[in-house]
């Protein structure tokens, strides 16, 4: 009897199969912090799914930290210790892994009631969402700045 085909054995959706792909690509250095990920219609081509499909793949990376997306411009790389918590194989995010025994992390300070929890909850997800809004914006800013140093360099050279 022969085994199944690997795509057999495997039966998580399309999505994440493209998403660990382009995880590994990314942790592997094929694309590199700053770098421009493919477009939607690139994805859909590569691994031969739809554009929601590919679409949900970014969702993943982004989700995970991976990657970025800067409205009307595309997603982008972020910067990351290969060396660090993330590696080319998938960890589950922090938040599963912090609720995977099925009851929500609570504060060690303070009686840790539902009060409480959800009050620590609330700051941390405004934290969380302040930090991230503050990286994408300097990500930002330092692919601006690193297309100003190319067109200083370029401006430069074309100088007799």
């Amino acid at each position: 009897m022969n085994p199944a085909p690997e795509s057999k054995q495997d039966r998580r959706p399309p999505y994440q199969h493209a998403a660990d792909e382009l995880r590994r690509d990314i942790l592997q250095g094929r694309i590199k912090p700053g770098e421009q990920m493919p477009s939607i219609r690139e994805l859909q081509e590569r691994f031969g799914v739809a554009n929601m499909t590919a679409r949900a793949a970014l969702n993943v990376l982004r989700d995970d930290g991976l990657i970025y997306t800067i409205h009307g411009r595309g997603s982008f790389v972020a910067d990351h210790d290969a060396g660090g918590e993330l590696s080319a194989n998938y960890n589950a995010p922090a938040w599963y892994l912090a609720n995977k025994d099925g009851k929500p992390h609570q504060e060690q300070h303070g009686e840790g009631g539902p009060d409480d929890a959800e009050a620590a909850g609330a700051t941390l997800t405004e934290m969380l969402t302040v930090l991230r809004d503050e990286i994408r914006a300097l990500s930002a800013d330092q692919q601006e700045l690193r297309r100003e140093v190319e067109e200083l360099k370029a401006a430069q050279q074309s100088k007799p």
